[in-house]
């Protein structure tokens, strides 16, 4: 399967999110293109930017809003593909900052999107075994839905 991720992060922990994420789908023999959206378009995915699966991934801004870089890389994405099915997203926060904020962008960006599949949100850094567990299984799911959910066998389609 083709996988575009694209993420902004401004301290790090986005990033170490999508790494974990990659990592995972790599691992599982599926192709990835890497785009790190505060210094990249979409261009930088090559030629083609269609992918069977799109996890894009962000930092909360001022309020929980999507940082500017995120909203270009969607802005590009959308023109050159529309709003796609099969897109996921994730991301990093801060409680500290009220629940409200916390993930905004992640929220935001899901809403967008209207995508089925659920959100990752990862307080600050991931670290620990929970966290890892949770991108783990996250990112399992998200490749057993697409892989099954056009399946020939209804039978074997995942719920």
């Amino acid at each position: 399967m083709r996988i575009l991720i694209a993420f902004s992060s401004l301290s790090g922990n986005t990033r170490d999110v999508a790494r974990a994420v990659r990592a995972r789908c790599e691992a599982l023999g599926h192709a990835v293109t890497w785009i790190e959206a505060d210094i990249e378009g979409l261009a930088a995915g090559g030629d083609d930017p269609r992918h069977d699966l799109y996890l894009l991934g962000s930092w909360s801004d001022n309020a929980g809003r999507t940082p500017p870089e995120m909203k270009r890389f969607i802005a590009e994405l959308v023109e050159a593909v529309g709003k796609p099915g099969n897109l996921a997203v994730f991301g990093t926060g801060e409680t500290q900052w009220g629940e409200e904020y916390y993930c905004g962008a992640v929220r935001r960006m899901a809403n967008f999107f209207g995508t089925r599949h659920p959100r990752l949100e990862i307080e600050q850094m991931p670290h620990g075994e929970r966290d890892a567990l949770a991108i783990k299984r996250w990112t399992d799911h998200l490749l057993d839905s697409i892989e099954t959910t056009d399946h020939a066998d209804p039978a074997r389609r995942v719920a």
